[in-house]
């Protein structure tokens, strides 16, 4: 089995606050909702999140400037005039330079607050996101601005700026995006469980999107991801690259998104973290309307929509990007799988989730492209995850690994082998209807896999019931079949030295003591049924 690889304690943020505040303060803002559902409650919460953080960027960022006004050693000194001082606090350029969002003075959130309690306040807050979309580019068409309509009450809106005013974050913009950032991935997570499927859309279970990352290490490059919901792929590869000693402009991002609500959500996601990113002009369709038709990415990680029929086939019979044979009408996955691949760069690496259908189908000519996809040795590894992982579904899933660099030189020469991860025993409930990877699980995935690749003396060795490496002739007597139980075979059970003849006498004499002992309290049972009048 693979060794756990290293990581890092998480008991603690690198503010000091201590973790559990999220769940404290979502309770509390979730008993505030009312009347509203959690699908239009979440705009109001993660609206009012990020406002409070860019309000706190821009007085971080105010004071820093004010500090050096007062430097006689600063180029800023400006010897006790109070003009030119409030000039340079009130100078545009000197927030956007610091990448600080420029925030009017009327919508800043000491502004707000003051004014909590005025039956107006949601009239305030709207022409708040609308004077800071005017005044930043990046945010335009983004922010939400129905805090004014009638049924939102407005006393409980006042009591949620209050309690989100409870945030401290320090005097320093990066505390405020750790701990502001924490909070609104928390509430993202939280507001998908409470939508059920219609939550899922937008956001990927943080243990599946943590897997996907310590699988491809993005460390350096262009990461895309075509259907990125709210961009959680996006900031566990910024993550990644900063606990691994590199820098946030590392990676540069491209994304994609067709609803527009969620394209606001990521917008909103990664400028509360400082992320740059490239999503086009708009919110638009991959399939129809490809924003980013020209690249060539690194890495690419996604998790798609499952078996979607309505994507656009029947448009798109002759579309270049199916080169491993045109995808059925009736189902888009094997278009998304060939999306990914067209925009591989020579050396890329891709992971995304896929239903488990993906892994056997032969429908429609899927199979065949399947079949393509091995012979031309694209397909890395694949790994058969557990159920209840996702808010959008409760079967299990797949990963799939697609490389261009099974030859690459910083590897193990993997030309013509696949590596097959059985991992649907894994997990543990955390409700009655979802499942989490552990830590520790994640890095033993993830591990196995880079020993595989590894090059050198490889520590590899296959796992019976976990792992397996299999060459394309296994795969072709599979008839092309990616299903990992296949390969791996089942778990090999220790035996316990015990000879059969003397173990079954034992385990029979255990159960028939067994029966005997339920016997009372089945009695007992049917009394008590009786004296309630449900006997017989």
């Amino acid at each position: 089995m693979a060794k756990k690889r290293s990581k890092k304690s998480d008991q603690k943020s690198d503010n000091g606050a201590e973790l559990g505040f999220e769940q404290k303060l979502w309770l509390a803002a979730d008993k505030l909702r009312g009347n509203l559902d959690a699908a239009e409650y979440k705009h109001v919460v993660l609206g009012l999140i990020f406002l409070k953080y860019i309000s706190d960027a821009f007085e971080s960022r105010r004071a820093q400037l004010e500090t050096l006004c007062d430097d006689k050693k600063s180029e800023y000194f400006v010897n006790g005039d109070d003009d030119q001082k409030q000039a340079i606090l009130e100078d545009r350029d000197e927030y956007l330079s610091a990448r600080v969002f420029w925030v009017p003075a009327d919508a800043r959130w000491q502004k707000l607050q003051a004014a909590a309690k005025k039956p107006t306040i949601g009239k305030t807050i709207d022409e708040a996101m609308e004077a800071i979309e005017k005044e930043n580019d990046r945010l335009k068409a983004v922010l939400p601005k129905r805090f004014a309509r009638p049924d939102l009450d407005k006393s409980r809106l006042g009591q949620l700026i209050d309690l989100i005013g409870t945030i401290m974050v320090g005097d320093e913009a990066s505390r405020s995006k750790d701990v502001l950032g924490r909070v609104y991935e928390y509430f993202l997570g939280k507001f998908a469980s409470a939508e059920g499927k219609l939550g899922g859309e937008f956001f990927t279970p943080s243990c599946v999107v943590q897997l996907l990352v310590e699988m491809i290490e993005p460390y350096k490059g262009r990461v895309y991801d075509p259907c990125c919901g709210s961009g959680g792929m996006f900031v566990q590869s910024e993550r990644f690259v900063e606990a691994h000693g590199g820098k946030a402009g590392d990676i540069s991002i491209y994304g994609q998104e067709s609803n527009p609500t969620t394209w606001r959500l990521c917008q909103m996601n990664l400028a509360i973290r400082g992320i740059e990113a490239h999503f086009g002009s708009k919110w638009a369709d991959s399939f129809s309307e490809d924003l980013h038709k020209d690249l060539k990415a690194d890495f690419i990680l996604a998790n798609p929509p499952f078996n979607i029929s309505d994507w656009g086939g029947k448009a798109l019979r002759e579309d270049a990007r199916w080169k491993y044979g045109t995808p059925p009408v009736g189902n888009a996955n094997y278009a998304w799988i060939q999306h990914f691949v067209h925009h591989l760069s020579p050396k890329g690496t891709a992971g995304f989730v896929m239903a488990n259908g993906s892994m056997s189908a032969n429908n429609s000519g899927e199979g065949d492209i399947r079949k393509a996809l091995m012979e031309a040795d694209l397909v890395d590894c694949i790994i058969a995850m557990p159920g209840q992982l996702f808010y959008t579904t409760q079967i299990p899933v797949c990963l799939w690994f697609l490389s261009r660099s099974k030859t690459n030189g910083k590897h193990r020469n993997r030309k013509g082998e696949t590596l097959f991860i059985d991992a649907r025993k894994m997990g543990t409930l955390v409700s009655r209807v979802l499942r989490e990877l552990s830590e520790d699980e994640i890095m033993q995935i993830a591990g196995t896999y880079h020993e595989w690749r590894s090059k050198g003396k490889s520590k590899y060795e296959d796992v019976a019931g976990f792992c397996k490496c299999a060459s394309l002739v296994d795969i072709q007597n599979h008839g092309y079949v990616l299903t990992p139980g296949r390969y791996v075979g089942a778990e090999e059970v220790e035996d316990d030295g015990e000879p059969f003849e003397e173990k079954m006498p034992r385990l029979l004499a255990t159960l028939k003591k067994q029966f005997e002992d339920s016997m009372p309290l089945e009695e007992a049972i049917l009394s008590n049924l009786s004296e309630m009048d449900y006997g017989d």
